[in-house]
């Protein structure tokens, strides 16, 4: 784990020394519009981006460790979500939405896995929903968090009448505040618009894009279903954590087929879920001889796209 970081930050050097530019967004927020960049500054966009993917990487193994969502201990899962992020280089180059997006949905686990049958835990559900609704004034991809946690506190029991009246109120409080100071207006409402992946007019840039969502999507998915006969033989809430991350991954391939001009947006969430499913694959076949040869044709793969898209920009 600790070499995948330091090999992710020393490509995001390398990214900034020759030159590579930010991926290009396409859509926009209810009120506001996210830039390519969040940070002017080149080198400290740069900087704070790679801290926030280490920072997401950290919390993903924190929460393992306190919710044993994966069936052992491991780094495994932090070092494949690194390794795939080198497979899109102009993600490291700037904070990006998509890094944010990431960050602020490992952030939101926590309350969520931890509201396990609680039937006390309006907060949590409130306050999950409100990040929701604040992200998806600056951008229409936060909106995907919303199915994605309802079905997680519905799997995990807890949404009763009290939680659809948190969650109510969680997705209109932020527009209630934002409207009432008068920081946007009804007038500066945005319509959401998707560019689906059927658009011909492709750059090599979305080409070069499209073929690492594709094949990190087609991996994710084998893997989930590779992993689902023996997930399904583990105890009731281990079982439902693991749903909430495969459901993740499908709303992600879904948010990338139906909004391919932001596919640079959701592909950190996309390469965090599929990194839960190798670390599965990895765990649920100890006595699978040679196993090692998956990671290091893992490795292989993402160095080769990122290289490639570095080459050929």
């Amino acid at each position: 784990m600790i070499l995948c970081g330091l090999l992710l930050m020393l490509a995001t050097a390398m990214c900034l020394a020759m030159g590579v530019e930010p991926a290009a967004g396409g859509s926009t927020g209810v009120f506001f519009t996210m830039k390519d960049s969040l940070i002017d500054s080149r080198t400290l966009s740069a900087a704070v981006n790679v801290l926030c993917l280490l920072a997401t990487g950290g919390i993903m193994l924190a929460l393992n460790k306190v919710f044993s969502y994966v069936r052992s201990v491991t780094h495994l899962l932090v070092s494949a979500f690194f390794l795939l992020q080198l497979a899109h280089p102009a993600g490291l180059v700037s904070f990006n939405t998509g890094t944010l997006l990431c960050l602020v949905t490992a952030l939101a686990i926590m309350p969520l896995f931890a509201a396990y049958q609680d039937r006390h835990s309006q907060r949590s559900i409130f306050l999950i929903f409100a990040i929701a609704a604040t992200g998806s004034m600056f951008h229409y991809g936060f909106l995907m968090l919303i199915p994605a946690f309802l079905l997680g506190f519905v799997n995990i029991g807890v949404m009763n009448l009290k939680g659809m009246l948190a969650m109510l109120f969680g997705l209109i409080t932020p527009f209630w505040i934002v409207l009432g100071l008068g920081i946007a207006s009804p007038a500066d409402f945005v319509a959401p618009h998707a560019g689906g992946i059927w658009n011909v007019q492709w750059t090599l840039s979305e080409e070069l894009l499209l073929t690492v969502a594709v094949v990190t999507a087609v991996l994710g998915l084998v893997l989930a279903v590779m992993n689902l006969m023996t997930l399904m033989n583990y105890r009731m809430q281990t079982r439902v954590y693991n749903a909430f991350f495969v459901f993740l991954l499908v709303m992600a391939i879904i948010a990338i087929v139906l909004d391919y001009r932001d596919t640079a947006v959701y592909l950190p969430l996309l390469n965090l879920m599929v990194a839960v499913q190798v670390a599965h694959t990895h765990t649920l076949r100890t006595t699978v001889r040679h196993r090692y040869v998956f990671m290091l044709l893992l490795i292989l793969g993402c160095i080769g796209l990122g290289a490639a898209q570095m080459l050929m920009r």
